[in-house]
This record gives C-alpha cells, structure tokens and sequence, in this order.
C-alpha cells in the first residue's frame, strides 16, 4: 500500500532544496504522511492485519521522531510542515 513512484518525485520536487534531495526532514515527513494514509485506508477492508499495522506503527512512530526533530531544529519549518500536510488539526 505504498505510493507510486511518481508522487515520491512530486515531494522531492515540493519540499526539497533541489530535485534530488530526498533527506531533508520535509521530504520525509510528507511521504511517510502518504504512506499512513494509504495504509489508514487499508485497515477499514482489512481490520485483522496485524502485520502491516505494526508497520504503520513504525511509520508513525518515525514520522513524529522527525517532526521532533524539527521542532528542535527550526520551529517555522515545523510549523509550515504540519499546516500543509494537514497533520494536526
């Protein structure tokens, strides 16, 4: 249930410093965002798979490791972040 490949490449274009910059926290954090909702919509057809749920979790899991980390770094580009991706309401 990951994304394509082509929407990788639109977040690298969209968050990060240049088209190949692929580890910059923004980057991260908008794909692992598409990755928990695709799977998020997973579940509701599938409730007892527990596999891919624990691998939500670590998604999860590393995402906020991220958006900690950008709070650390630089609050404005948290900030930014989460009100684009929509994280918290």
């Amino acid at each position: 249930m990951s994304i394509s490949k082509t929407q990788k490449v639109d977040f690298i274009k969209k968050y990060g410093k240049s088209p190949n910059d692929s580890g910059t926290p923004e980057v991260q954090i908008a794909i692992l965002t598409a990755n928990i909702n695709a799977l998020s919509s997973h579940f509701e057809g599938h409730k007892k798979d527990n596999h891919s749920r624990v691998g939500l979790l670590r998604m999860v899991g590393k995402r906020r490791r991220l958006l900690d980390y950008l709070v650390v770094k630089n609050i404005e580009r948290y900030r930014k972040i989460i009100q684009e991706l929509e994280i918290r309401k």
